[in-house]
């Protein structure tokens, strides 16, 4: 591989809290090691149509407390076409650019893994997603902020469920995990916890419930992942409240609430740790990898490997919730 000079940075897809920080850790390190670093604004798409701005260390000054991202983030449907990535590949040519840093989930790291097999620019990616759904590591930038935010939310709401005997379900951001939904259950004392993981939960839900309310408990907390097979939190809602009469049932969707806010210091220092290690990669003639956590180090997983495992859930820690929640 030809020595590396200038690097660009992207994020992609959904954003999630402490990707700035990310930014940040790329740019200052290119810096360090004395390498241009290019910020290419709207994902993909702006790859496409060269939106690229050179990056200096006071461009990323006082970034690194804030949710979002500066370079802003995009899904580009013409980068799923051969033509799309051709362009984008013409553009990056153009530019000199040598290599390329991309933060995002599942879809951005798909993107960055059929670019690289069929042009000779190496990317490596950053987990950046609230889901912390990416198989290969542990954390991914943007969920433990995530979990305070929901968890924020849920206590405040247990306050005026308790205050009127009233059932809430709560919907919290999961489509195809259950991680958030899980987390922020058990650190909330939440009586029932509904994710995709795991089929047909809603008929035991009844059962639990009917528990319940015999035991008059003054207020019930029902997270549900948003994925749930049963439609989210609105259809459950309306199923069991046929069911259970008496109870005063409301809804709370927190929606994307859960992805803005300031970056928790994990979030923060994991970001920093994961946008170093990349350049770090990049330098070592790495390509088409993820870097990522294993048990508090960092850790390096192939594209391939990170897009087609999947990330599951252990259901059988699911217990702990139940038997907590008597």
């Amino acid at each position: 591989m030809a020595k590396i000079k200038k690097i660009g940075v992207l994020t992609s897809g959904g954003d999630a809290p402490g990707m700035n920080a990310a930014i940040r850790a790329v740019t200052r390190t290119g810096i360090y090691n004395r390498l241009k670093v290019i910020g290419i604004r709207h994902g993909y798409e702006g790859m496409i149509n060269g939106h690229f701005k050179e990056l200096k260390a006071h461009s990323v000054s006082d970034i690194i407390q804030k949710g979002g991202t500066i370079l802003k983030t995009a899904r580009s449907k013409t980068f799923r076409t051969i033509e799309g990535r051709k362009q984008a590949y013409e553009k990056l040519k153009a530019e000199g650019m040598d290599a390329v840093v991309v933060i995002g989930g599942d879809g951005t790291l798909t993107g960055a893994r059929k670019f690289s097999e069929e042009f000779d620019i190496p990317f490596v990616g950053i987990p950046g997603t609230i889901d912390n759904d990416i198989y290969g590591t542990d954390y991914t930038i943007g969920y433990d902020t995530a979990l305070n935010t929901v968890v924020e939310a849920i206590d405040k709401i247990r306050d005026t469920a308790s205050s009127h005997n009233r059932l809430f379900f709560i919907e919290v951001m999961g489509r195809d995990a259950g991680f958030i939904a899980y987390r922020s259950g058990i650190a909330c004392g939440a009586e029932a916890i509904l994710i995709p993981e795991i089929k047909g939960q809603v008929e035991g839900l009844k059962d639990f419930l009917e528990k319940g309310f015999k035991r008059r408990k003054s207020a019930n907390i029902i997270i549900v992942s948003e994925g749930d097979e049963s439609g989210g939190a609105f259809s459950i809602a309306k199923k069991v409240k046929k069911d259970f009469v008496d109870y005063d049932v409301r809804v709370s969707i927190l929606g994307h609430m859960q992805r803005g806010g300031t970056p928790s210091a994990y979030d923060r220092v994991t970001a920093s740790l994961f946008g170093h290690a990349a350049v770090q990669a990049l330098m070592d003639d790495q390509k088409s990898v993820m870097v990522g956590m294993d048990n508090g180090e960092i850790s390096h997983c192939t594209f391939n490997k990170a897009i087609k495992k999947n990330k599951t859930l252990d259901v059988e820690k699911m217990d702990i919730a139940e038997i907590l929640s008597i």
